[in-house]
């Protein structure tokens, strides 16, 4: 068991997609129902997976991109397609998507263990809140950040500095656990250790991510804890 020690580490931080849930299904189902709304090809899981991890607007744009299409060549404003995706993304926002194994246990065991929690997301605050929500994990988190919170989204410091004021923890104290250079970024940009996960979305090898620490299974994080408290960064 990991216990938060005062004055070392005691909060931690989470991404949402890719980190928490698997959420490429329903991402994947609400974007292809876009692309054939526009009468464009939809596009394999494997392709929309490598989209992923900058918000909904750089998703839609990637897809446009690759389809090879302008949002000026289907006669729309790229901020009109934006606000088609959101809706049918609103409409299955879990209809697939689930925690990875290993999560809801492991949050049960960290929270029993002292340590404040809260979830950073480039997500919308709403879906992200209804996510948590309907997947029984908002009773873990004291606080949420998603992208449209705070001014700046990560890879920005804003959201995660703007979360340990919530949770009234020192940044010292926090570790940002993600997938993405997103989420490695925004933690070196707070100034705090950070924990990616080898699954998850993202263009890059997990070991090029320039995590403190990489795992591969969401329940070998306790331990991975325990190494940046005894002697990690």
């Amino acid at each position: 068991m990991t216990a938060a020690q005062p004055g070392r580490r005691s909060a931690l931080l989470f991404d949402l997609d890719g980190t928490l849930v698997h959420s490429l299904p329903d991402m994947a189902g609400a974007l292809n129902t876009l692309l054939d709304e526009l009468a464009l090809p939809v596009l394999d899981l494997d392709d929309i997976r490598l989209m992923i991890g900058d918000g909904i607007p750089a998703l839609v744009h990637r897809a446009l991109e690759a389809e090879g299409r302008a949002a000026a060549a289907l006669a729309l404003e790229e901020a009109e397609i934006v606000q088609r995706f959101r809706r049918h993304y609103r409409a299955r926002l879990t209809r697939e998507t689930r925690p990875y194994p290993g999560v809801v246990e492991t949050l049960g065991r960290l929270r029993d263990g002292g340590w404040a929690m809260a979830v950073c997301t480039n997500k919308a605050e709403a879906p992200a809140r209804e996510i948590l929500d309907d997947l029984g994990l908002a009773r873990f988190f004291d606080g949420l950040a998603g992208g449209d919170t705070y001014a700046k989204a990560k890879p920005a410091a804003d959201p995660l500095l703007g979360l340990v004021e919530v949770l009234g923890r020192p940044s010292a104290e926090t570790v940002m656990v993600g997938d993405s250079p997103a989420d490695v970024g925004a933690a070196r940009n707070a100034g705090m250790p950070v924990v990616a996960v080898s699954y998850g979305y993202r263009k890059v090898a997990a070991e090029a991510l320039g995590a403190d620490v990489l795992i591969d299974r969401f329940d070998d994080l306790p331990a991975a804890l325990d190494g940046l408290i005894d002697g990690g960064p």
